[in-house]
């Protein structure tokens, strides 16, 4: 039983960081979510406040058609509304992000704690069988816990021993055979390459950006000459954005630009890459690709442009 408390104490000891740290985490993904919900509520009353003041611009700007002096001026309020609702659609979908992924790792954290729970009791359970055998196996050892003359015979032979002790010899190892080192398993499924796309980009749908980030590398390696392989560069370089990893954010943008200038999310890699560059630091090389977004691309969709011409004023770039 000694052994057992004494194990149940420095098991305890061990344990107990971990259980204060992730009450603490727990404590701190709580006040976090509900920051996120209470920006969720600012957001949603901004976008109801935004819609009735378009609604009345857009009733006003019909009345007043005749009036050419008012239509640049409802133009520039239409534009700056346009830039606004943008800017909330990025808050909200970034809180999205952020919710969903503080859920992942809620889950993940409880996952963790109930498996050493449940190793803990198994290892209680082990040691208490243990010490049930060791009392029932249990047999004298030579000697004595009782005090004797200094020079008394021990309780083991030493008349008739061996004069030289045999040792058992090593052979020299000849060859060392090594392993190949074990292939990684594929994430992606043996389906053609859309589905595999499809597959690897749900995994940021619901805040798996790990697995997204290593499912959709393995598309682009597999698929570097599909329709879909520049749209799964760009997402690749989400995964790096949304964890705040900047610098292989801005890696993966570049590669996408440079490797896929024609595809669909050319345009927005571009954009990402001159946000990141700014946040990076290098501002000047930031700002020149997200002013040369629109002669670039000048087909590019109107919620790039919209968002590229936001950024330009938001970094006070230099046309």
């Amino acid at each position: 039983m000694l052994i057992i408390r004494k194990t149940f104490l420095s098991l305890t000891l061990l344990l107990t960081p971990f259980i204060v740290f992730s009450s603490i985490i727990a404590e701190e993904e709580e006040i976090y979510l509900k920051s996120i919900s209470d920006q969720i509520q600012v957001i949603t009353k901004d976008l109801k406040t935004l819609e009735k003041a378009v609604y009345q611009k857009s009733d006003a700007s019909s009345q007043n058609l005749i009036l050419k002096k008012t239509d640049g001026l409802n133009e520039d309020i239409l534009t700056k509304h346009l830039l606004k609702l943008n800017e909330i659609e990025d808050q909200f979908r970034e809180l999205t992000n952020k919710f969903e992924e503080v859920n992942f790792k809620l889950d993940k954290l409880s996952t963790r704690v109930t498996k050493i729970q449940s190793d803990t009791q198994l290892r209680f359970s082990d040691l208490e069988n243990n010490e049930t055998e060791v009392m029932q196996t249990k047999k004298n050892l030579p000697g004595t816990s009782k005090p004797q003359d200094f020079g008394a015979n021990p309780g083991y032979q030493t008349t008739n021993l061996p004069s030289q002790q045999s040792i058992n010899s090593v052979e020299s190892a000849q060859t060392v055979i090594t392993e190949e080192p074990e292939k990684k398993e594929s994430l992606l499924p043996d389906k053609p390459p859309a589905e595999q796309y499809e597959f690897a980009v749900s995994f940021m749908k619901i805040g798996d950006y790990e697995t997204a980030e290593f499912a959709l590398k393995e598309f682009i390696e597999k698929n570097k000459d599909h329709d879909l392989a520049g749209s799964a560069q760009y997402w690749y370089g989400e995964t790096f954005r949304i964890r705040q990893l900047y610098s292989d954010a801005a890696t993966a943008y570049l590669d996408g630009y440079q490797n896929y200038p024609k595809s669909k999310k050319a345009p927005d890699n571009l954009l990402k890459l001159g946000i990141t560059m700014v946040q990076l630091g290098e501002k000047d090389q930031g700002c020149k690709m997200i002013s040369g977004l629109k002669k670039e691309y000048p087909k590019a969709s109107k919620s790039v442009l919209q968002k590229a011409q936001y950024e330009q004023k938001k970094f006070k770039c230099k046309s």
